[in-house]
């Protein structure tokens, strides 16, 4: 497994040298994208990359993490808890185009008649709208993550602390997250993990504009939808190792958030 992610990565990085060698770091300080020109940054996709998967953690996590302490501790067992699983697994198994096509129809027309109400220009597509996509696809991921943390939260903790007279929301917030807040805070770095390299339905409702967006109601990119709406009419070799050079950076960022979540799960179960 190690050797086949090497592998990946002295391909991407091999195939990304001629933009490497050709801007430095300017390739990612600059803040325009011309292809017709040969103006190179990745800049704009950065950006729209972490506002965009930031913005989407944000409204996941207190969701996610209010399911994960539902099913995990207050109904561990039963119908409900079956019932939560069972749809906490189907929404994690539906392809990324659905959600897609499902915020083209369904999301972007209820955000445009937001912008209209807030007085911004309604694109209806943009930063927010792939926000809230990301959001309801990252949930479960979180969620189910955090229900199986929380579950692992030894019983004569939790039962110590009924004992002493504390009600259940007094246990679950002085011993449960206390005791379960590193594999939670993994979970939440591997649903960053998971979206920030999401593409087709990000692709589908984020407008794709080549700019640093000034609001979070502008159109923009991230480095991921970029790519897939480039890479095909993409002829110039620079171009291409440009686009590619962009596969690295995103490359390089998953693996880290990868390591690091997965290094916090280790630590956690051997504690």
């Amino acid at each position: 497994m190690t050797a086949l992610l090497v592998g990946i990565l002295v391909t991407i990085f091999y195939q990304s040298w001629p933009s490497i060698h050709a801007y430095g770091l300017q390739f990612y300080v600059g803040g325009k994208w011309d292809p017709v020109f040969k103006e190179y940054s990745a800049l704009p996709f950065i950006a729209g990359t972490l506002i965009t998967t930031l913005l989407s953690l944000v409204m996941a996590t207190p969701i996610a993490l209010s399911l994960a302490i539902f099913s995990g501790f207050y109904v561990k067992s039963g119908f409900l808890s079956s019932a939560i699983r069972t749809l906490v697994d189907l929404l994690a198994g539906i392809p990324s185009v659905i959600y897609g096509f499902w915020g083209l129809f369904v999301l972007v027309p209820m955000i445009r008649k937001l912008e209209l109400f807030l007085g911004v220009v309604p694109y209806g597509v943009g930063v927010f709208t792939s926000s809230l996509i990301l959001a309801i696809m990252i949930i479960p991921y979180a969620a189910s993550i955090g229900r199986d943390v929380i579950s692992m939260v030894p019983n004569d903790l939790k039962e110590a602390g009924l004992a002493l007279g504390a009600t259940p929301f007094e246990v679950v917030h002085r011993v449960v997250l206390p005791y379960a807040k590193s594999g939670l805070l993994s979970g939440i770095l591997l649903s960053f993990g998971r979206a920030i390299g999401e593409t087709m339905a990000v692709t589908m409702v984020i407008g794709n504009a080549n700019f640093i967006p000034k609001s979070i109601f502008d159109p923009a990119n991230t480095m991921s939808s970029v790519i897939a709406n480039e890479f095909a009419e993409a002829t110039d070799p620079l171009y291409i190792s440009n686009l590619i050079h962009l596969g690295l950076i995103l490359f390089v960022t998953t693996t880290l958030i990868g390591f690091i979540g997965r290094a916090i799960i280790r630590r956690w179960s051997i504690h």
